[in-house]
């Protein structure tokens, strides 16, 4: 199943979905957003550096915008989080988690944010910044985040 835009074109601007298993309910194309939270996060060498603990809606567009990583602490307290561009997410089906295509050590050197201190999430320069640092071109930018415009990080 292509996720279809109003004229008919597949969107090709949210995660990719790897992997055979379509899981309980309607995904893995369209699924409630709870049922990603808490997901895992692994990086292109192999590290599991969190949880999906948010997911960002960018509500006049009607797109998910990012998907906010929670990184160490304990039982929420401590934690560092990341928005990742939700591009440079693909869902793992089989391993029943999100990849991100850079390394741990790029992950874990961005700063981040606490949970009382957010980003101004709707400042274009803070999400084209967000977005380059992701190699992923903003999705809100003409011809943003098409399927074959990703880079891996090895590109970068």
């Amino acid at each position: 199943m292509n996720t279809l835009d109003p004229n008919g074109n597949p969107s090709g601007a949210g995660a990719e979905i790897v992997g055979s298993g379509v899981g309980e309910g309607p995904g893995p194309e369209v699924m409630a957003a709870d049922s990603l939270e808490g997901n895992q996060v692994v990086t292109s060498d192999g590290e599991d550096v969190g949880k999906i603990s948010d997911i960002m809606l960018d509500v006049r567009s009607g797109r998910i915008a990012y998907a906010v990583l929670s990184e160490g602490g304990f039982l929420g307290m401590g934690a560092t989080l990341h928005a990742i561009p939700w591009s440079a997410l693909t869902l793992d089906t089989d391993a029943k988690c999100f990849r991100v295509d850079i390394v741990a050590q790029q992950l874990k050197d961005d700063a981040g944010f606490d949970k009382d201190h957010w980003p101004s999430m709707a400042d274009p320069a803070w999400g084209t910044q967000l977005h380059q640092y992701y190699n992923r071109q903003p999705y809100w930018m003409p011809g943003g985040d098409v399927a074959g415009s990703r880079a891996s990080a090895t590109d970068i």
